[in-house]
């Protein structure tokens, strides 16, 4: 599995970098894992954290670079620290012996190949609650069908529908034509959402959409890809959490918080529709109360 990063091509920018090698791609990883942070999480949506948490893992540095990113110190400064294959597996236990209601790994799809050997040995040691693959959505298709087994729960976000804007705001000309491509095959794998007596996801799709300044009409074509394409077999969690941080001040036109009334209209739109499965945030939720602590690391 670890061949993968031979000639990294695991994500749509396919660097072709050997980083068995230490050579560095778009995302700056080499074959060692960096976390910063491994915890129980509360603020995810209700049947992800439940009442004890989802067991969330951040993984340092990404494959995008979005202007306005909150976790930037670790996404694009890459704060945290190593770990093995084997302590992560260990991390993952530690996670489900203090009740975490799913593993969920965050921001994960440049460490692919060693997430797949740490899940296989931490299923070796009893391992046994659902995965969760948390991403940005952009993933490309070998990636995702590498999974296929070894994650229950899908959980990506479709941040845009037109290239302008994740070319100016993630460097990618490409985000919207890989990551329906990629979130097509995460359905294919895991199916109709399904939830367990207590109410918890143990199978499916989760697709968040965070709704930027001024994008109404970007998001309503987000909306339509996924009702057209799932109907109601996905969940949708329509987000209206947008701080503008990092580099958004670079930008006048998202350098501001989002519009409620705007908020309210994409959810009458999905509405309208006919959407009935989705979550969406009351007011508050824009707030950088509920950004992690990533400069002060929390480990097992």
């Amino acid at each position: 599995m670890l061949s993968m990063l031979n000639k990294c091509k695991l994500c749509p920018r396919e660097c072709n970098v050997n980083r068995l090698n230490g050579e560095l791609g778009f995302c700056k990883s080499s074959d060692k894992v960096i976390i910063s942070r491994a915890s129980l999480h509360l603020f995810e949506e209700p049947c992800v954290s439940g009442t004890k948490g989802s067991g969330t893992v951040f993984f340092s540095n990404c494959n995008l670079s979005c202007v306005f990113c909150q976790n930037h110190c670790i996404s694009q400064e890459g704060l945290g620290m190593e770990v093995s294959i084997d302590r992560l597996s260990n991390i993952f236990l530690k996670l489900q012996e203090k009740g975490a209601s799913n593993i969920n790994l965050v921001t994960p799809t440049h460490y692919v190949p060693q997430i797949i050997e740490s899940l296989i040995l931490a299923k070796s040691k009893g391992l046994s609650i659902p995965i969760l693959y948390n991403s940005n959505g952009y993933d490309s298709l070998d990636t995702i069908n590498a999974l296929d087994g070894y994650i229950d729960v899908y959980l990506p976000d479709l941040k845009y529908f037109n290239s302008k804007y994740s070319l100016k705001y993630s460097k990618s000309k490409d985000y919207f034509e890989k990551a329906s491509i990629a979130i097509k095959e995460m359905y294919n794998q895991v199916g109709k959402v399904k939830f367990d007596e207590n109410g918890l996801i143990k199978k499916g799709v989760i697709i968040r959409h965070l709704m930027l300044p001024g994008l109404l009409f970007d998001s309503k074509k987000i909306i339509d890809f996924i009702y057209n394409s799932f109907k109601d077999d996905v969940y949708i969690s329509i987000m209206n959490q947008y701080t503008p941080m990092f580099k958004a001040s670079n930008h006048e036109e998202i350098n501001r918080p989002l519009n409620p009334l705007h908020y309210d209209i994409l959810i009458n739109y999905a509405l309208d529709l006919g959407i009935t499965n989705a979550f969406i945030q009351g007011s508050g939720s824009d707030s950088k109360d509920f950004v992690p602590d990533f400069k002060s690391f929390i480990g097992l």
